[in-house]
């Protein structure tokens, strides 16, 4: 979730060839409890502007409800470097609630009754986001060994993907063919992650990233 289009300096040069085959690997972590990690500290503003969205809901209001909902968005896309680092398990439950609820309210056709269960998740997990467990039958996913989701197999955020991609990039000496590759897996992982695409997104970052390494 984003509001603003990420910028990003791109190299022209003939596009080369897509780095390909995905290696998903599946190591088993081992079962853990995000709430044996700090906290995320004090939800009570993300849970005011989530009580402010369900009220407009409740009401009928769905302009005010979407406008009001997106003040979360831009609060919590904010809060990000600091939150995430603390309990990356607690902070991608949440995350993942708040995209739901704003799916809900975003869709074509907006289902009060469904909007209205989501923002009500979204304060269950807001209330106790720690409470929010590793699941040790799930999978980190790699893609050419670079992880693109984190231990409850949720698609890693590709802002933070991307600033990996960059800071690989800032320090690789490449040649003229794969610097080319790297500018378009770039385009083509930027073009996702405006879409809101993480999954996709963070793809075409770890090839990129995986190519670098090499």
């Amino acid at each position: 979730m984003r509001n603003l289009l990420l910028s990003v300096a791109l190299i022209a040069a003939p596009v080369g060839v897509f780095a390909a085959g995905y290696t998903w690997l599946t190591p088993a972590p081992p079962s853990q409890s995000a709430s044996s990690t700090p906290s995320l500290g004090d939800m009570s503003k993300f849970s005011t502007i989530v009580s402010d969205v369900q009220d407009s809901t409740a009401a009928g209001d769905l302009s005010a409800a979407e406008t009001r909902i997106t003040d979360l968005e831009t609060a919590w896309d904010a809060a990000q470097p600091e939150l995430r680092p603390l309990n990356t398990a607690a902070w991608g439950t949440v995350d993942g609630a708040i995209d739901d609820a704003l799916s809900a309210l975003r869709a074509k056709t907006v289902n009060p009754a469904k909007a209205e269960t989501a923002l009500a998740d979204l304060q269950t997990v807001l209330a106790d986001p720690s409470a929010a467990t590793i699941d040790a039958t799930g999978a980190v996913a790699t893609v050419q060994g670079v992880a693109t989701t984190d231990a409850n197999g949720r698609p890693l955020p590709c802002e933070v993907m991307l600033d990996t991609f960059r800071t690989t990039l800032a320090g690789a000496t490449l040649s003229d063919t794969t610097r080319a590759t790297v500018a378009t897996l770039q385009e083509k992982g930027t073009e996702r992650c405006n879409a809101d695409d993480d999954a996709r997104a963070d793809d075409f970052f770890a090839q990129g990233i995986a190519l670098m390494s090499n």
